[in-house]
């Protein structure tokens, strides 16, 4: 249990001076602030698309083809896999580029998605048209509510459903609120991706299978992880409360790599809020948070909490806990709490 001190998380800067190539390319961008997001483009299509095409070359066989599969997995997984996922979530709620150039807005879940297992539009459909509206109460098909959230049954159960099922919930939910523009998105892109992949197998199945499927799996798996974490201590008698269903990470390399991501009470409460502003509301709403006894963490991120949990390490989470507004007296109570907050809500 630790006091809370001084925010190191990215926010916005002006920069002394803009290169010509930035200057160029804000001219299509809505926002300024968004500007790295066009370097991690740029970066994602030379390094995984040209890896990518090499890898379906038939003149690149053996070790050669090896030595680029294991680099193409490397970049993919763990060094482009998580910025680009949450640069897909930021410019999902944010829309990218300025209306006139709407056709390049498509280009991250039509073009570079696919490479780490994004299918098409499924990803908005079920993050923007179900889970927010939704906010992990039962009617949210990703809810954590019902299973018991420090388990590692309870997790398995959660991802099987989500890997085998989860298209067929997701689109049953859109029929149900009669959303078809979002049942339409979302079926589209799952069975056009399962089409292409099945295609490109014909082609080439290896580098189909690293270039396309192995991605696909990581993704979905590490999906769930995440919205496991940031929905893992959830108040019984007040769940649709972002402030006591979500929670939020401070301080951590995480949140320099992928836009803040740790922010979750602050982007349920302000989903449309940019990246850079979240640090600063948290300080400026801080009431909020001792008023609603909100989780906070303090230098460790969701896979942390999610890797605790499964090891029923409250320990580790109590030591990294902040004692917002001073309620705690010791790790102890703290521990009590947040078992509490784990243990399975009926629907």
């Amino acid at each position: 249990m630790i006091s809370l001190r001084a925010i190191s998380d990215p926010v916005y800067r002006e920069p002394a001076n803009a290169s010509a190539a930035d200057r160029f390319f804000l001219q299509f961008i809505r926002d300024k602030r968004d500007l790295p997001f066009v370097h991690l483009t740029i970066r994602i299509t030379l390094v995984l698309g040209i890896l990518a095409v090499l890898l379906y070359m038939p003149f690149i066989t053996g070790w050669w083809w090896g030595i680029l599969a294991a680099a193409y997995l490397v970049f993919n997984n763990f060094i482009f896999k998580g910025p680009f996922g949450l640069m897909l979530h930021c410019t999902s709620h944010r829309a990218f580029f300025r209306k006139e150039y709407d056709l390049m807005n498509h280009y991250l879940p039509w073009v570079i998605g696919p490479l780490f297992g994004q299918t098409p539009e499924t990803y908005y459909s079920h993050h923007i048209g179900m889970h927010h509206p939704e906010n992990n109460l039962p009617e949210d098909e990703s809810s954590t509510m019902r299973f018991q959230r420090d388990s590692i049954r309870g997790f398995g159960e959660y991802l099987g459903s989500f890997l085998f099922a989860g298209i067929y919930h997701l689109a049953s939910y859109f029929v149900r609120k009669k959303r078809k523009k979002l049942l339409v998105r979302s079926v589209r892109g799952e069975l056009l991706f399962v089409v292409f992949c099945v295609g490109m197998s014909f082609v080439n199945w290896p580098a189909t299978l690293v270039v396309f499927i192995i991605p696909f799996v990581i993704s979905r798996i590490v999906m769930m992880l995440g919205n496991w974490a940031q929905h893992a201590f959830v108040c019984p008698e007040d769940p649709g409360n972002p402030y006591k269903n979500s929670i939020t990470c401070i301080n951590t390399k995480y949140n320099h790599k992928c836009w803040n991501d740790g922010y979750h009470i602050s982007h349920h409460i302000k989903p449309s809020m940019h990246w850079t502003e979240h640090p600063n509301f948290f300080r400026d709403t801080l009431q909020e948070y001792i008023s609603n006894n909100a989780i906070v963490f303090d230098g460790i991120h969701f896979l942390h909490v999610w890797a605790y949990l499964m090891g029923k390490r409250y320990d580790l989470l109590a030591r990294h806990f902040v004692n917002i507004g001073n309620k705690y007296a010791s790790e102890e109570e703290v521990v009590a709490f947040l078992k509490e907050r784990t243990r399975r809500i009926a629907a």
